[in-house]
């Protein structure tokens, strides 16, 4: 059987607050059913995002020290604790209907989990899952953290891999509410920076495995008309 055809937009570096109201944007095409399956690539500058379970002692310092850094701390509504992201670090959002992913938003996270492994398994280095955790991890470190929300079945948010980023930005928070288990990268992992466009094409290329798609990549400038703000702080 041919596997559906779906999106990739790979959109460089965004602020949090506009990636997210594209977000929702396309969630709400996906759920209309005006667009397919849709994952969008991209970094962030440096922002802490508070999920649903976040727990505020998870913050190791006061707001107020996080401002002067430079570093916007950003409520969210996905799933999960308190996590950051940074340049260097490949976040990923499927916008994807799980009713064509088994109605199972659990096996919809092995599956992201899944995909992340076999990205990093293409650059030799061997990932797993821990029972009881969402993620990914090498040895006892967390490589790649994953928070989700669905809403009318179609997802949203999604997954942050540590490519090459300074992890540094992790010591100022609890991530994910872990407190006994370090963070690791690619780069600390191989002992030298990973390629990002490498590291986009084996994501892109196990999410098809995955979740039997391929993807039509798409320049968000042409067939996908987003308003300028989605793209500008």
């Amino acid at each position: 059987m041919e596997s559906r055809s779906a999106r990739l937009l790979d959109l460089g570096i965004v602020p949090y607050a506009p990636a997210l109201e594209l977000q929702r944007q396309l969630h709400a095409q996906r759920v209309a059913g005006a667009i397919p399956d849709t994952l969008l690539l991209l970094e962030h500058p440096p922002v802490i995002t508070l999920g649903k379970a976040f727990h505020p002692e998870h913050l190791r310092y006061a707001r107020a020290f996080y401002a002067q850094q430079g570093i916007e701390l950003h409520p969210t509504d996905r799933g999960g604790d308190v996590t950051c992201h940074n340049p260097g670090q490949l976040v990923g959002y499927p916008i994807f209907d799980l009713r064509q992913h088994g109605r199972d938003l659990h096996r919809f996270l092995r599956a992201i989990e899944q995909a992340i492994i076999d990205a990093l398994g293409a650059f030799g280095i061997e990932a797993h899952r821990e029972a009881g955790y969402t993620g990914v991890w090498v040895g006892d470190a967390k490589i790649a953290a994953i928070g989700i929300k669905a809403s009318q079945w179609v997802s949203m948010h999604g997954f942050a891999l540590n490519v090459n980023n300074d992890l540094r930005l992790f010591q100022t928070i609890v991530p994910c509410g872990i407190a006994d288990r370090p963070v690791t990268s690619m780069e600390q992992i191989l002992g030298r920076p990973a390629p990002m466009d490498a590291v986009k094409q084996q994501v892109a290329r196990a999410f098809e495995g995955v979740f039997d798609i391929t993807f039509r990549y798409t320049s968000p400038d042409t067939e996908v008309k987003l308003c300028e703000s989605c793209l500008q702080e």
